[in-house]
């Protein structure tokens, strides 16, 4: 099934990639502006498809002690601000009900946390905007127990469904990604996602902050587009050693034309 993200983009099985990518967290208007610039200038050249991503609020951090975002007023002045001048959807994470409808009016995509993936009040306020929602599996889940999130937003009356691989907790501070819930997610029939940048998280493996493997972003990714994905989520960032949040999984934006060239060799490879 292909779901359209706006009137000029759409996902699915005979859609050109969808990349999703941007900083972890809105840092400030300038600093996400200029990486939504970067990132489209790459996209637009190699001819793949652009969502902006990043978070007004990261409301599950390791530590009290660390950085969040901006509160969610700013956070979507500045979102939209970005969607205006950059001509580009954008895509945030909601955590709490509340902030599904005011979050549906600027972003095209509403993005449900993997920790949340059950949340059914959440699941069905977002789902009742008309938005696109896309969800991220649990760390916790069978892929094949997604079957009960996509029916709770199907029963509220969407099929505007994405679903995101992220990796799986393997002990403990690890995650590991088996490939084959790509295939099996996709029998639900929807626009499958692979998250490559949190499936190298090391969730807590710094004490109070996360730590992670950027350096395997590419073979994970590369390994997704082999198996077959619809859309990539990357998080990215100019200088990912001191970014706020998320800096040890964060791919450096000076790799990404490097990366997604590759990728799409092999995804058209595969076609």
């Amino acid at each position: 099934m292909n779901v359209a993200i706006n009137k000029k983009i759409s996902v699915g099985n005979d859609q050109p990639l969808l990349l999703i990518a941007g900083p972890c967290v809105i840092e400030s208007y300038d600093f996400n502006c200029a990486m939504a610039e970067k990132i489209k200038k790459i996209t637009d050249g190699l001819g793949i498809n652009f969502v902006f991503k990043s978070s007004f609020d990261k409301a599950n951090r390791t530590s009290i002690h660390s950085f969040r975002g901006v509160d969610m007023h700013q956070g979507l002045e500045i979102l939209a601000k970005i969607k205006e001048k950059i001509d580009v959807p954008i895509v945030t994470d909601i955590h709490e009900s509340y902030q599904a409808e005011a979050v549906s009016q600027v972003c095209d995509i509403l993005q449900i946390p993997a920790f949340l993936c059950r949340q059914t009040d959440l699941l069905v306020a977002a789902a009742k905007t008309g938005r696109v929602v896309n969800v991220k599996k649990g760390q916790f889940l069978a892929p094949w127990d997604m079957k009960n999130v996509v029916k709770k937003l199907q029963e509220v009356g969407t099929n505007k469904i994405m679903l995101t691989e992220r990796g799986t907790s393997f002990g403990y501070n690890t995650l590991v990604v088996d490939m084959r819930s790509l295939v099996q997610m996709r029998e639900f029939g929807f626009p499958i996602v692979f998250d490559a940048t949190h499936a190298v998280q090391m969730p807590g493996g710094k004490g109070e902050t996360t730590g992670g493997q950027r350096e395997f972003v590419p073979v994970l990714a590369n390994a997704a587009v082999a198996v077959g994905i619809d859309a990539l989520f990357m998080e990215v960032h100019s200088d990912p050693d001191n970014a706020p949040s998320d800096g040890p999984n964060m791919l450096n934006i000076n790799q990404l034309e490097l990366v997604l060239s590759k990728i799409l060799k092999i995804r058209n490879a595969i076609q």
